[in-house]
């Protein structure tokens, strides 16, 4: 079983925000293989690219963060790839209208149950959701 990271627990790494310090000391701990996906990948690529377009960060800055955040993803974690069956899984969860999951969250939750790894977030309804779906989950901050 690895650590699923969604973007969530991602972005903390790479901006200074509140949860930086909770998600710095779990990665430091290196007690579990860390797994990211592409898709987490892109998700955080669309944030910090939000912050260029807010002006919040400069184009030179964001491409520096993205590339250490490549290179730290290429060296330090493991890639998982979604699944058509993922697609299916994650359709029918979001359709659980209690739990208020969004389609990208769904599909974070989906790819972690089928492949057994603990999710790892700071978002609190993903991590609800996730615990009333059954899976192992880690709420950070």
């Amino acid at each position: 079983m690895g650590a699923y990271l969604d973007a969530s627990a991602i972005l903390p790494t790479l901006i200074d925000e509140p949860g930086s310090v909770a998600v710095d000391a779990f990665i430091a701990a290196g007690r579990e293989q860390l797994v990211v996906s592409a898709f987490a990948a892109a998700e955080v690529a669309s944030a910090i690219a939000w912050l260029v377009r807010t002006h919040l960060v400069d184009a030179e800055d964001a491409a520096e963060r993205l590339s250490d955040f490549d290179a730290w993803r290429a060296g330090a974690t493991i890639e998982i790839d979604f699944q058509p069956s993922d697609m299916r899984v994650a359709q029918v969860y979001v359709r659980r209208f209690d739990l208020m999951l969004r389609a990208p969250d769904a599909l974070h939750a989906a790819a972690c149950h089928r492949a057994g790894h603990r999710l790892v977030t700071l978002d609190k309804r993903l991590a609800f959701a996730a615990e009333a779906l059954g899976l192992e989950v880690l709420l950070l901050g």
